[in-house]
């Protein structure tokens, strides 16, 4: 035995907001949009938001060992539609999960219904799926913040 595991885990969250498609698309699209809603704290934070591009997130930075860091690549972009990316999370620079993402912005009347899918790859339990779903659950209800009317 080796002590090394491997869980793998799908999950699929919906949220309505009261925007467009285009709207709570540009705010996915656009850095500075989106880091305010995704990655307020982190100064660090990039986005080239191109299929073959990349987005670079930090979180709880520990110095040498280095916190969190999440390296996404864009693999396919319809405006207004669709997006579909995949990220590697590291934790103190070991690689924790791989996964593959699809969003989707569906006019629901006057809004947008976003359904997200992911699929992970989770590595000798330094993430669990179940935290995973929580926190892109949280980022997305920050994106409704984001979008909603003032």
């Amino acid at each position: 035995m080796t002590g090394h595991s491997v869980k793998h885990s799908t999950f699929t969250l919906e949220r309505a907001y009261p925007a467009s498609p285009a709207a709570v698309f540009a705010a996915w699209s656009d850095r500075d949009t989106k880091a305010a809603w995704f990655a307020p704290e982190d100064g660090r934070y990039s986005l080239d938001f191109r299929v073959g591009g990349t987005e670079v997130v930090h979180g709880g930075d520990r110095g040498d060992r280095g916190g969190l860091v999440a390296r996404s690549e864009y693999h396919d972009i319809v405006a207004d539609e669709r997006i579909v990316y995949s990220t590697a999370l590291f934790s103190d620079k070991v690689l924790s999960t791989v996964s593959l993402t699809t969003v989707q912005f569906d006019p629901d009347g006057d809004g947008t219904r976003l359904v997200l899918t992911e699929q992970g790859t989770f590595l000798d339990d330094r993430e669990r799926p179940e935290w995973r779903e929580q926190g892109t659950g949280d980022w997305l209800d920050a994106l409704g913040r984001q979008v909603a009317p003032r």
